[in-house]
């Protein structure tokens, strides 16, 4: 089977999608980001790529605190708004129900099956991005996204996004089980 060249500016498929809040000059800012993922075990770290250019990252500077919100296919339009535009130019602090944690910088969205609010541990200078490192100070959920007290994906109904065509997904059947499926495979 031929190999087809794609390029350098690939993305692999699909990427979940998030709202990184923060707060900004005293304001509270979400931003769409799907450049996300957990890092580190112990202590849990999230790494974020989030471009220099943005707000948000104003946010991130000032108070070394974050969120990372993960919304439902519901509510695919305020968080699809929140990447629209900057918050240096619209005010998103009322897009959403928020509510606070431990840290005051770091505001998270009541309604989203996953909000974790992130104290920086590093920012990495990157050419065009920041790899923003945030561990975890605590994480939060309903009990109606629970099933036997863990996050539940179907009751979740996460978006993810596909690059380069860029569209929002929900989350397909159940496969199989890590750690399990191939158990007892041998070549």
């Amino acid at each position: 089977m031929d190999q087809v060249k794609m390029g350098t500016r690939v993305t692999p498929c699909p990427m979940p999608v998030t709202l990184v809040g923060t707060k900004v000059e005293g304001r509270v800012n979400f931003m769409a980001v799907a450049w996300i993922a957990r890092v580190n075990n112990k202590p849990p770290i999230w790494g974020a790529g989030i471009a220099k250019r943005h707000f948000t990252m104003k946010g991130i500077h000032e108070n070394r605190e974050f969120s990372i919100n993960f919304p439902t296919a519901e509510m695919i339009t305020e968080t699809d708004y929140c990447g629209l535009g900057s918050g240096s130019k619209i005010d998103k602090s009322d897009v959403f129900d928020v509510f606070y944690g431990a840290l005051e910088g770091a505001p998270m969205i009541a309604g989203c099956p996953l909000a974790i609010e992130c104290r920086v541990h590093d920012v990495v200078d990157m050419p065009t991005n920041y790899l923003v490192l945030g561990e975890v100070v605590e994480a939060y959920s309903e009990e109606r996204f629970l099933t036997d007290d863990r996050l539940d994906i179907k009751k979740a109904n996460p978006v993810v996004l596909t690059m380069p065509d860029n569209r929002y997904w929900t989350v397909g059947e159940h496969v199989a089980d890590a750690w399990e499926a191939g158990k007892y495979f041998r070549p």
